[in-house]
């Protein structure tokens, strides 16, 4: 065993313990009352990194700060960027929690807390690793870097500004960004995801009368706002699951047949994956597979309808207002920009007479995709992989979406590892979010080992 292999079993409480502090932290960044929380998380990273060695600072933004913290430079090394985000989501219902969202709980091996998994217990194996390392006076013969931000839940704007500043392309220059803030494919199974899903959000409001009418007056002499919204969002996908928006797929790059057979492979049951949601079988485009669906192709989705009455009882009315949020999952090569032109003149085509409206553009991000052929840091994280967990890693893709991961990607010129230590089930933005402790401990002893390798070459 070497001198870091031994460090880190000898000091699984004590990274429990400071992992428990950060956890009791609300880091809220949705919410503008845990502003004070946001900032006291952002000086807990910033004083541990301080604490084991590396130089750090605070870096202000155009929202919440950053903390960035380094190793020495080695001249003609390859340099590693380690992302992460220190705030959280809102932890409601509150009442749906077994044990209070942010004072840590341990249970059947799993602690449960506010983020858990999502995503101060994932970015803590790596710098918990990193103080191993040097700590048990390990020489890098490379750079290793941190960047963790503070919204990545509430949008990332700081990041954002940050990354396209010619200040933050210098100082998060790197060959690799290592991100865990994705799950494995299965319990024990470690996991490589080497692409992810972009988004575009949108919210529609259509108005039709100046005020709610009585629909025995007025009902069938005006439209109704409601029935035009539905009509409208109806048209956006058919029966097969296909978008209906002109040139929706024409940037889409087709599967190739080593990924059709690679996912093929991977020990996953359709009956058992929608079972556990409630499902006895699931919806999707024509000719793609389950997992083809959710991690490789574009998507329609309504996430919320608006309009009239929605209180107990009935309320005889036409509806002045209606409003729907929806979104669509990208996949690496389709932008952003060009899917928001191509649905706001979709909707155009389908505005009924009497109806006025307006398409608001939330936040939009494009998907990327890891070369896996080509790429110097999957071999030595494969290895460190397989000595951790006894098996080979499987190589998946993410229908989620991490807006600046493809950023960094696209600024830096990096390749990507998206390498997560979590499960489908931990319960990411909902009550009872969860991180298996075998599962830090065990992502804490690979990501030091990835350091091991990475050193070798």
């Amino acid at each position: 065993m070497s001198l870091f292999e031994t460090y880190i079993s000898s000091k699984k409480e004590y990274f429990e313990s400071k992992w428990f502090e950060i956890l009791r932290i609300p880091s809220i960044s949705a919410i503008e009352e845990y502003k004070p929380e946001i900032l006291r998380a952002a000086g807990w990273f910033h004083n541990r990194f301080r604490e084991i060695g590396l130089q750090s600072e605070l870096i202000e933004t155009v929202g919440y700060p950053l903390v960035y913290a380094e190793t020495p430079a080695v001249a003609n090394a390859p340099v590693v960027l380690v992302y992460g985000h220190y705030d959280v989501q809102p932890p409601d219902p509150l009442n749906l929690w077994n044990s209070p969202p942010f004072e840590p709980a341990i249970r059947n091996g799993n602690v449960y807390a506010r983020g858990a998994t999502d995503d101060k217990g994932q970015l803590l194996t790596h710098v918990f690793a990193v103080e191993s390392l040097i700590k048990s006076g390990e020489k890098l013969p490379f750079q290793i870097k941190f960047i963790v931000e503070g919204e990545e839940e509430y949008g990332g704007k700081g990041i954002d500004h940050f990354l396209h500043s010619n200040e933050g392309k210098k100082k998060l220059a790197c060959d690799c960004v290592l991100v865990s803030d994705t799950s494995m494919f299965a319990p024990k199974q470690p996991t490589i995801t080497y692409g992810l899903r972009g988004i575009i959000a949108f919210e529609l409001f259509l108005t039709g009368p100046n005020r709610d009418l009585h629909s025995g007056v007025f009902g069938g002499s005006v439209f109704n706002p409601a029935i035009a919204l539905t009509k409208i969002l109806s048209q956006f996908i058919n029966e097969k699951g296909i978008v209906q928006i002109p040139g929706f797929y024409d940037d889409v790059i087709s599967l190739t047949e080593r990924e059709r057979t690679q996912f093929a492979n991977l020990d996953f049951d359709d009956n058992s994956f929608f079972e556990k949601i409630g499902l006895s079988q699931g919806f999707g485009e024509t000719g793609f597979s389950t997992n083809e669906r959710r991690w490789t192709r574009p998507t329609f989705d309504i996430n919320g309808l608006t309009s009239g009455y929605q209180g107990e009882g009935s309320k005889t009315i036409i509806p002045s207002k209606a409003s729907a949020k929806f979104t669509c999952r990208l996949v690496p090569n389709q932008n952003p920009n060009t899917i928001a032109n191509a649905v706001q003149e979709f909707i155009a085509l389908r505005i009924p007479p009497g109806i006025t409206w307006e398409l608001v553009v939330q936040h939009g991000a494009p998907g990327m995709r890891l070369d896996l052929e080509t790429s110097k840091f999957v071999p030595p994280m494969s290895k460190a992989l397989e000595k951790t967990f006894s098996c080979s890693p499987v190589f998946t893709r993410e229908g989620g979406s991490i807006p600046i991961v493809a950023e960094f990607h696209n600024v830096l010129d990096a390749e990507v590892l998206l390498v997560g230590w979590g499960q489908d089930d931990d319960a990411l933005h909902s009550p009872n979010e969860k991180f298996s402790l075998a599962s830090f401990h065990a992502g804490i002893l690979a990501s030091a080992r990835f350091f091991a390798e990475l050193a070798k070459q």
